[in-house]
């Protein structure tokens, strides 16, 4: 992050930290607070109010840390996290600590890159790179065996229960079977983690929005190397589980050589 950065995220912080332990009481694993709850924090702070009030929830959310005082209070195993809770609602919640994080040991498969150059010349963001080169190359298709279709990009919309969510890629899929999918993708670029809520609220989303198809919900993480792990998480007893990964370089064509095809015939 640059300084200008640093700074809105230490004042994000600030503005969570008045919120939490103007509610918290030892003991309490849950408790709400709403939207304008930040500039009311701001001005008794005496701090300057955000410009976009959701993105200081967004960044604790997704982004940043919890301030370290708010860390002090979790209980071994355990960690705050922020959820929505209806329209400009949100709940402070304890919960077990749940993290999907790439498997360094997995094997690496090699695809012929299909990127436009000038797309990936003028890509703005790891994000934005990262959507650009699963859909460029069809990873989804590959990684699930089906024929998918990107439907949407940053489809924002309001979940009841929930309020406002945002995904960042839907496609729909069928296959050969005839069997229809809606498929929630979340990227992460850079040193940023793939979150648990956000899958959540994406598999409640599409649970929602799109009844009749089936819901598959797919993260995706740049690594080293521009290596892109995939992964096909799914809802068990309210944790995120894997149910898939694969690890995928894309590269020019011609550096896939003989042995590599040999290797991929003897994994199937």
């Amino acid at each position: 992050m640059n300084n200008s950065e640093n700074d809105l995220g230490n004042r994000y912080q600030a503005l969570i930290e008045k919120i939490f332990f103007d509610r918290y009481v030892e003991g309490l694993t849950e408790f709400e607070f709403i939207r304008s709850d930040i500039p009311a924090a701001a001005q008794s702070l005496g701090i300057e109010q955000p410009k976009n009030i959701g993105d200081a929830i967004y960044s604790i959310r997704y982004r940043i840390s919890m301030p370290g005082s708010i860390l002090a209070t979790q209980r071994e195993g355990m960690e705050w996290i922020i959820e929505g809770s209806g329209r400009a609602k949100y709940i402070f919640k304890l919960v077990r600590i749940n993290r999907i994080l790439p498997n360094s040991e997995l094997i690496t498969i090699k695809i012929p890159d299909s990127t436009p150059e000038i797309v990936s010349a003028y890509a703005l963001s790891d994000e934005q790179a990262l959507l650009a080169k699963v859909r460029y190359n069809r990873l989804i298709d590959i990684f699930l065996g089906i024929t998918t279709y990107s439907l949407q990009n940053h489809l924002r919309t309001t979940v009841k229960g929930i309020g406002q969510v945002e995904i960042d890629e839907i496609y729909v899929g069928v296959d050969g079977q005839g069997r229809q999918y809606v498929l929630p993708v979340q990227a992460k670029g850079g040193n940023d983690q793939l979150s648990v809520v956000q899958t959540k609220q994406d598999i409640e989303c599409c649970a929602e929005k799109y009844p009749s198809l089936f819901c598959r919900a797919i993260s995706t993480q740049f690594m080293a190397d521009d290596l892109i792990a995939i992964f096909e998480l799914t809802l068990e007893e309210n944790s995120v589980k894997v149910v898939n990964e694969r690890h995928y370089r894309l590269v020019p064509a011609d550096q896939i050589t003989i042995k590599d095809l040999e290797s991929y015939n003897y994994r199937i």
